[in-house]
């Protein structure tokens, strides 16, 4: 384990300090708002010690916090919106990060970990990169999505963390962001789809079942 990695495990709010993290954050910070910044932040966070739990070493850091930072762009307000968020996103990221010099490669496998990460029994077959991304947005969601590990973050670690990255009303927010999206253009909400069904409650029920686990869920909102 090297000097930085044992840093970021000693630090639970410990980013990378690299020039393409401070771009990542640069670029979330100024596209999203502080609601959905802060959870993608967290998500990284909670992904980094998923891994540490998960004994992973075969990650690379920089390209963890790279998707988990830039997962939610297709969110963003000055986005195109022709398709569901998620592959929106994952296009957005993919070409930042060929303007930021990455190998093919790794763009692909950040393309990859962002456009499935909602797609529950899929992510988890694609590699570690997929699997600690999808940890690290379902522990953020309190245990809501993913495999349900919210108890493997002590407090002191999810107190410091929130602390740092306030909630915000995350997932009211969040699911704002995607419904309105979703009902702005079929594209956008394929049906089955995450986008397709979250605008399905809340037309029929008001509320989405996500929005009701969330306010029972370890974090809350």
């Amino acid at each position: 384990m090297d000097h930085m990695t044992r840093h970021l495990l000693t630090d639970p709010i410990a980013l990378p300090d690299t020039p393409l993290a401070r771009a990542a954050t640069h670029l979330a910070r100024n596209a999203e708002p502080p609601s959905l910044f802060n959870h993608s932040v967290r998500s990284y966070l909670f992904a980094r010690l998923t891994a540490h739990r998960l004994g992973c070493q075969d990650y690379d850091d920089q390209l963890l916090f790279a998707a988990c930072a830039l997962h939610d762009l297709g969110l963003a307000a000055d986005g195109p919106h022709r398709q569901r968020f998620e592959v929106e996103g994952a296009d957005r990221a993919a070409e930042f990060l060929t303007a930021q010099g990455l190998p093919a490669a790794d763009v692909d496998a950040v393309w990859e970990a962002i456009a499935l990460h909602t797609s529950a029994g899929i992510a988890e077959r694609r590699g570690t990169l997929c699997v600690l991304v999808r940890e690290g947005i379902g522990l953020d969601f309190g245990g809501v999505l993913g495999s349900g590990q919210a108890g493997t973050v002590t407090d002191e670690q999810a107190e410091a963390i929130h602390a740092a990255y306030p909630r915000l009303a995350m997932v009211r927010s969040l699911v704002d962001a995607i419904v309105t999206q979703a009902a702005a253009d079929p594209a956008n909400a394929p049906r089955y789809s995450v986008p397709g069904e979250l605008l399905r409650e809340r037309r029929t029920a008001g509320e989405s079942r996500m929005e009701q686990a969330a306010r029972s869920s370890r974090w809350g909102d």
